[in-house]
């Protein structure tokens, strides 16, 4: 099962602002499952993660602000 997010050509602001958003979401979820955690090592593991996220969001600001004035955005969910 496939499942399209999303799929098109966006302004470099909206496709910021649509990657920023997803990013956060999975950020809000690792946060929750540290929360409800009492192993340290899954706690470790989910800061890592974040950490990763946190990273891609300010790679993404870079590259973004050097490209043109639109992007081609894909993303989409492969349920096997």
């Amino acid at each position: 099962m496939n499942i399209q997010l999303l799929e098109g050509e966006f302004n470099t602001n909206e496709a910021l602002e649509l990657i920023t958003k997803m990013i956060a979401v999975k950020i809000k979820f690792h946060e929750g499952k540290i929360c409800n955690s009492h192993q340290e090592e899954d706690i470790k593991s989910r800061e890592n993660k974040i950490k990763k996220l946190q990273n891609s969001i300010h790679d993404i600001r870079l590259n973004l602000s050097k490209n043109a004035t639109s992007v081609h955005l894909e993303s989409s969910i492969q349920i096997k």
